[in-house]
């Protein structure tokens, strides 16, 4: 998986989750974000740029 956001490859553990959250965008769809992004921005700046 990639985040929505920068674009890099997401970790994941060993049972398949991923080590960052799930966002819904405007549309409705669940975008993935990593840990890193989603330490730099507040909620609301992220899904503004989904």
């Amino acid at each position: 998986m990639k985040c929505a956001i920068c674009g890099k490859k997401i970790q994941t553990t060993f049972l398949n989750k991923i080590i960052g959250t799930y966002i819904r965008d405007k549309k409705g769809k669940k975008r993935t974000v990593c840990n890193e992004c989603q330490k730099k921005y507040v909620v609301e700046e992220l899904r503004t740029k989904l």
